[in-house]
């Protein structure tokens, strides 16, 4: 590797898989160019990036956000379910939480 060239990561998961692929990349790449340098949205052709966040490590960016040598760019699936509205949901239907989701246990 010259130092032209870094080594990005570009992540994609399902519920019931995940792919990660390293890419050698120029050095000044943005994470749009590295995704699609992978070759993920031809093996997934549901990624829509118009419509799918993206993040590095964990945290949220732009398409046109500059990577550097070992970042992970992430690209993450809408939500099913609104976290909010569940929880909203649970509060209505009278359940208690425990510490760690689910239901509490009956008070004695």
């Amino acid at each position: 590797m010259n130092s032209a060239e870094i080594i990005v990561e570009v992540a994609y998961a399902l519920p019931n898989e995940q792919l990660i692929v390293p890419v050698k990349v120029t050095d000044g790449i943005t994470a749009e160019q590295a995704i699609k340098s992978s070759g993920i949205m031809r093996k997934y052709p549901e990624i829509d990036l118009a419509v799918n966040k993206i993040g590095v490590f964990g945290k949220l960016s732009k398409l046109d956000a500059p990577l550097r040598h070992l970042d992970r760019v992430e690209i993450y699936r809408p939500l099913i379910a609104d976290p909010k509205e569940v929880r909203k949901q649970r509060a209505a239907d009278g359940k208690v939480m425990k510490k760690g989701g689910g239901d509490a246990p009956p008070e004695a």
